[in-house]
């Protein structure tokens, strides 16, 4: 059987790494050992923080409830217990938004929650 050399296969995958680590620092984006190291370490961040981002997104959104609901004398806790007793289907995200956005249903849900308890 005749030798097959690896030349292309092998530049291929070199240039497929380089291009995932372009704008890294220093060696981390030109050397090919380098450059990949880099590269699993920001695929592997990428990856993690993906799901951090949903954790910090959901603080807000609690964050933001709280404040709108505490300026009508509601702490967080008693305001989510009023909307759960009550039957309301909202999630904080779109609690959130109301807080922020458009504070006459955020006043009424507000009202709803005080009803149920």
């Amino acid at each position: 059987m005749p030798r097959v050399k690896g030349g292309t296969t092998t530049r291929k995958r070199h240039k497929k790494v380089l291009k995932l680590t372009k704008g890294h620092r220093a060696s981390s984006h030109s050397l090919y050992r380098r450059a990949h190291e880099s590269m699993l370490h920001s695929l592997s961040y990428a990856f993690r923080d993906r799901r951090a981002r949903k954790r910090e997104m959901r603080r807000l959104w609690i964050s933001r409830i709280n404040a709108a609901a505490r300026e009508h004398g509601v702490p967080y806790n008693k305001f989510m217990h009023g909307l759960i007793q009550a039957g309301v289907a909202v999630d904080r995200k779109m609690l959130a938004e109301m807080a922020v956005r458009d504070a006459g249903a955020f006043t009424k849900m507000v009202e709803i929650a005080k009803g149920a308890e």
